[in-house]
């Protein structure tokens, strides 16, 4: 992965265990230099106060704590869950729960029931309107007709409204002849521009489904997570109106990972923590010492940028939750710094020969950039520099006449490479409060199409290999070369027409009698 040279080791923490879900991640030395803002972690802003409550269940840690932010009951341990804004600015949360008293306390998790809860403000406090059924660590999406799909692990239920009724079914699957990493549990999902969903599973395949109910196609032939030593799983993966973004956790070193993407296929992760167990803080600094943050989910504002998120949380290890004891489990809301809107003005790529970058800073309610700013402490570039306090440096700036901010840095330093997708912007504003933000590039196609192959099947009869091409894209390819491999063996080069999305092709392509005994391996390059 690009961006990321992570020697994360592996050492026993004197705390626990394996049998204790906790091991000590070693980060990479690089983490000590990076600067406010650079991390995921750094966009988490302190909890709305509410109603502050001493004798409540929990670890000293977590007490007293505001019993109104997200979910919780006396008697029920809540898990996993997202929200969805209504059209009337309700807020509903999908979330399962299980009775605390239950037999194997925390471990009867495997019986949980699927509710829907509704509050006036997106952190709560929620309370439940309705039960959906059984299932387990729900996320919901609305579909571009209005319907409501609410994923459980093993299956689906279907509404035409967030408010039911609820029908159950299961998705469809198609692995497109690759291994699923992992199995299918813990999905995720993304709506692509044109309606489509982009799904991660809990190995890491990437997946695409046209309507979002229609079967889910395997893109990816191994997991897009970090290349590091991690027990992931909770992925969760969002597209605003510029990119892709995933995290994904690290259960047993409770370290989250960030990534992003300009297709939701290729991603780069950036250097520093997504989350860990101290990002639940107060304005007076202090902080809920949960013991794990799970199931992290997303609420996004109209450009599709994240101003909270919620976690499931636990107070102590989950097999010491015991019926009926002082321990359990919630759904807990935290807002988030959203980030600005920016957008690059130079028609020409950028390149290390560039002496001016332009960036559009764009005004919105509540925020006048030329004003709230402190435009000398903005640096824009890669993130590769950004995050360690390099990149471009502010050079002139003026206003245009709609309120927008137009800063125009020297192009030296930035660091932005001809893959570069969407550069990062760092900064302070006047209160000296963390500014970040990432910009669309006017030469970047943010709608790529995109081929993939189905496994070559040779035919002995006839001395041929037929292979299916599919485009995944979001527009027309363009027409494309397949080069049929045995090993580094070229056998055969074929034509790929121009696809429309969601298009096929079927290839017919002509290798040598015997090449099925004789080299089993095949494979296909397209090379656009």
């Amino acid at each position: 992965m690009k961006g990321l040279i992570l020697a994360l080791g592996l050492t026993v923490a004197a705390a626990g265990s394996m049998c204790a879900q906790v091991t000590e991640r070693v980060r990479p030395k690089e983490w000590d230099r990076l600067v406010k803002g650079a991390r995921h972690m750094d966009r988490f802003l302190p909890m709305r106060e509410g109603k502050l409550a001493q004798g409540t269940w929990g670890a000293p840690g977590v007490r007293p704590r505001y019993v109104d932010n997200g979910i919780e009951a006396d008697g029920t341990s809540f898990w996993g869950g997202n929200i969805i804004r209504t059209p009337d600015n309700m807020f509903h949360l999908f979330v399962c729960g299980w009775p605390e008293n239950s037999p194997e306390g925390h471990m009867y998790w495997p019986n949980s029931t699927v509710y829907h809860a509704v509050s006036s403000n997106p952190d709560g406090p929620y309370a439940i309107t309705d039960t959906i059924g059984q299932g387990h660590n729900p996320e919901a999406f609305v579909l571009d007709d209005g319907r409501v799909v609410l994923y459980v692990i093993g299956g689906r239920y279907v509404a035409d409204s967030v408010n039911g009724p609820w029908t159950y079914g299961k998705f469809d699957f198609d692995a497109r002849d690759r291994n699923i990493i992992e199995g299918l549990s813990n999905l995720t999902f993304a709506r692509r521009p044109d309606g489509s969903r982009l799904m991660v599973c809990r190995g890491g395949g990437v997946w695409v489904s046209r309507t979002g109910l229609s079967p889910y196609c395997q893109l990816t032939d191994k997991r897009v997570y970090p290349d590091v030593d991690g027990q992931f799983e909770d992925p969760v993966v969002w597209r605003d109106s510029l990119q892709y973004h995933l995290i994904v956790n690290d259960w047993l070193g409770r370290i989250a990972f960030y990534e992003r993407s300009l297709d939701g296929i290729h991603w780069v992760v950036e250097q520093g923590e997504a989350y860990t167990p101290d990002i639940s803080f107060h304005k007076d600094g202090r902080k809920e010492e949960w013991f794990k943050y799970e199931r992290a989910k997303v609420l996004q504002d109209a450009e599709g940028r994240v101003e909270q998120m919620n976690f499931a949380v636990i107070d102590t290890i989950k097999w010491e939750d015991k019926p009926g004891d002082t321990h359990s489990s919630k759904n807990i809301c935290i807002p988030m710094n959203k980030g600005l809107l920016l957008s690059v003005l130079n028609r020409k790529p950028i390149t290390a020969r560039t002496k001016a970058i332009s960036l559009l800073v764009r005004k919105e309610k509540g925020f006048s950039p030329a004003e709230d700013l402190d435009i000398e402490s903005l640096r824009f570039g890669s993130y590769n520099e950004v995050n360690f306090g390099r990149g471009a440096r502010p050079a002139r700036h003026y206003v245009t006449k709609e309120g927008n901010l137009v800063v125009v840095f020297s192009g030296e330093g930035s660091g932005i490479t001809p893959d570069e997708f969407a550069p990062k912007l760092i900064g302070r504003d006047r209160r000296g409060e963390m500014v970040f933000g990432y910009a669309s590039l006017p030469y970047v196609d943010y709608r790529p199409a995109y081929l993939s192959a189905r496994r070559p099947v040779y035919d002995k009869a006839t001395g041929r290999v037929s292979v299916t091409v599919e485009n995944f894209g979001l527009k027309p390819s363009r027409k494309a070369k397949a080069r049929l491999y045995s090993g580094d063996t070229l056998l055969a080069i074929g034509t790929v027409k121009r696809l429309r999305p969601y298009e096929s092709v079927l290839l017919s392509l002509e290798v040598n009698e015997g090449t099925s005994e004789e080299k089993p391996d095949l494979r296909v390059v397209l090379e656009e």
